[in-house]
C-alpha cells in the first residue's frame, strides 16, 4: 500500500519512510519490510534485528551516518558517500541493506576502487611474509634452498646477513660507476705497445672484480626464482643484463673479433660498448626506494609530461620562426635557417642560454626576452601535478608498509586469543577429569613452548583489518 508507514531506527537514528517511496525499489531491505508484517515475526526478524509491534518500529544495529547516505536513493535516484566513511564498509552497508552498487556515483566508485586496490596491496604483502615465515615440510630439499637463496638476495629486511649482501651489491655498484668515470682521466690512463691509451690495469681488475659479482648475484637470482619468465623480462633485471653484457661481449671481441675483423673496428666497437656501461647505474633503483617511487611519479605523469613537451614544441617553433625571421636584416645575423634557429629556441625556453647564437636586432631581443618566459611558465605548469603524485605514492606506500605490520600484530594476537582459549579449556577439562601427574605436566609444557609464526599461516575466523578496514 503506497499509504503505508514504517519506523525505522538505525543506531538511534529515526527514520520514517511510506510505501510509495520504498516501491520504487522493491528489491531493497526497506521495500520488503512493507510485506514482511503479514508473514509474522519469524519474516519480520529476517530482516532486522528488533521489532517492536506497539510503536511499529524496526530496529537495525547499524551505521546510522552510512545509512542517511543510502536511503538517497529513494529520493534523488543515486547515492553519494560521506567524506570521512570508510568506502568498504560504504559498500558492506549498502550490500546490507541490498542497494545495488550501480546507484553509486562515479566519484564516489573511484574512492571505493581506490581502497580495493589498497586492500588487496596490503593482502598481498601479508602474504609475502607469511610465505616467508611458513616452512612446508613437503617441499623438497632444493626447493627450500631455492626459497632461502630468493630471500637472502631480494628481501634485505628478512635477515641481517641478507642486509650486508645488499650493502655490499650497493657498494659495489658505486665502486664500478666511479671506476667507469676515473678510468676516462686521462693521467690515470696507460698507453699500450701501439700507442693506443687504455685503462690503467689496476682499475681494470676492480671493474672485473664488479663485474664477477654483479654476474654471480645475477645467476643466483635467475637460479632462484620462482618465475623465471617473468624475473627475465622484469625491467630492473634486464638493467641487470645491460650492466653485465657489454664486459663479455667486449672481451669476446677483443679476444676473437680480430681474427674476423680490422682491429680499428673491433677497438671501435669495444668503445661503443663501454659506453652502455652507464646501464648500471641504474642498478641502484633496487636498493633505494626514492628512486623507485620517482620512477612510478614519472610513470604515473605521463600526461603532464606530454603537455609539457607540447608547450616546449608549440613555444620553439613558433619563436624560432619569429626570431629567424626578425634577424634576417642584420648583416651579421647568426640565424642562417629556422632549423637552426631550434637550437636557440631550445636553450632560450629553457633559460640554459649558452651564448653561441644570440639576437642582435631589437625586435629579435624583444622575442627572445617573451620566449624564455614563456619558456619558465611552461615547464612549471605541469610540476606541481608531478609533486602531488611523487608524495601521494610515497605517502600511500609508508600507509601500505605500516597496515600491513598492523595486519600481521592482528592475526598474531588473534592467534594468541585462541591459543590461550585453546589452553584454557584443556587445563578446565584436565581439571574436571582430576588428572594429575606427569602427563598433565607434559602438556603445560608443550602450550607453553608453542610459537605463534606458525599460527599465522593457519585459518582463523577472525574479523580482521582486512574485513572490516578500521
Amino acid at each position: 500500500n503506497e499509504e503505508t508507514e514504517i519506523v525505522v531506527n538505525v543506531g538511534g537514528v529515526r527514520q520514517v519512510f511510506y510505501g510509495d517511496k520504498l516501491n520504487q525499489y522493491p528489491e531493497t531491505r526497506l521495500a520488503e519490510l512493507i510485506n514482511c508484517l503479514s508473514g509474522g515475526y519469524d519474516s519480520i526478524f529476517s530482516l532486522c534485528d528488533d521489532y517492536d509491534p506497539g510503536k511499529r518500529e524496526f530496529y537495525f544495529d547499524r551505521d546510522p551516518d552510512a545509512f542517511k547516505c543510502i536511503i538517497d536513493v529513494y529520493y534523488f535516484g543515486e547515492i553519494h558517500m560521506k567524506k570521512g566513511i570508510c568506502p568498504i564498509c560504504f559498500k558492506n552497508e549498502m550490500e546490507f541493506w541490498k542497494v545495488d552498487l550501480k546507484f553509486l556515483d562515479d566519484c564516489c566508485k573511484t574512492h571505493l576502487s581506490e581502497k580495493k586496490e589498497e586492500l588487496e596491496e596490503i593482502a598481498r604483502r601479508v602474504q609475502l611474509i607469511l610465505d616467508d615465515l611458513g616452512v612446508d615440510a613437503s617441499e623438497s630439499r632444493w626447493k627450500k634452498c631455492q626459497k632461502y637463496i630468493w630471500k637472502f638476495l631480494e628481501k634485505p629486511e628478512s635477515s641481517y646477513p641478507a642486509r650486508v649482501i645488499a650493502v655490499l651489491s650497493f657498494l659495489f655498484i658505486l665502486i664500478s660507476s666511479v671506476v667507469m668515470c676515473v678510468g676516462t682521466i686521462p693521467d690515470l690512463q696507460v698507453v699500450d705497445a701501439e700507442g693506443n691509451r687504455m685503462e690503467h690495469p689496476t682499475l681494470d681488475s676492480i671493474e672485473t672484480a664488479c663485474i664477477g659479482w654483479f654476474t654471480v648475484e645475477y645467476v643466483l637470482r635467475l637460479i632462484s626464482s620462482p618465475n623465471k619468465l617473468h624475473f627475465a623480462l622484469s625491467f630492473m633485471n634486464i638493467v641487470d643484463v645491460l650492466a653485465i653484457l657489454p664486459f663479455y661481449v667486449s672481451l669476446t671481441l677483443t679476444h676473437l673479433g680480430a681474427k674476423l675483423m680490422e682491429l680499428s673496428n673491433v677497438q671501435q666497437a669495444v668503445q661503443a660498448l663501454r659506453i652502455m656501461r652507464i646501464a648500471r647505474i641504474f642498478k641502484l633503483a633496487r636498493h633505494s626506494s626514492g628512486l623507485q617511487t620517482l620512477t612510478y611519479a614519472l610513470k604515473r605523469s605521463f600526461k603532464e609530461l606530454g603537455l609539457l613537451l607540447m608547450y616546449l614544441a608549440v613555444g620553439i617553433f613558433v619563436f624560432s620562426a619569429l626570431g629567424y625571421t626578425m634577424e634576417q636584416s642584420h648583416p651579421e645575423t647568426l640565424f642562417k635557417s629556422i632549423p637552426q634557429s631550434f637550437w636557440w629556441a631550445i636553450i632560450t625556453m629553457t633559460t640554459v642560454g649558452y651564448g653561441d647564437i644570440y639576437p642582435k636586432t631589437t625586435l629579435g631581443k624583444l622575442n627572445a626576452a617573451i620566449s624564455f618566459l614563456c619558456g619558465v611558465i611552461a615547464i612549471a605548469l605541469p610540476i606541481h601535478p608531478i609533486i602531488n603524485n611523487f608524495v601521494r605514492y610515497y605517502n600511500k606506500q609508508r600507509v601500505l608498509e605500516t597496515a600491513a605490520k598492523h595486519e600481521l600484530e592482528l592475526m598474531e594476537l588473534n592467534s594468541a586469543e585462541g591459543k590461550a582459549a585453546s589452553f584454557k579449556s584443556e587445563l578446565e577439562d584436565l581439571e574436571r577429569e582430576g588428572k594429575d601427574g606427569p602427563f598433565y605436566n607434559s602438556r603445560l609444557k608443550v602450550s607453553h613452548s608453542d610459537t605463534f609464526i606458525h599460527l599465522l599461516s593457519e585459518e582463523k575466523h577472525y574479523r580482521t583489518r582486512l574485513q572490516s578496514c578500521k
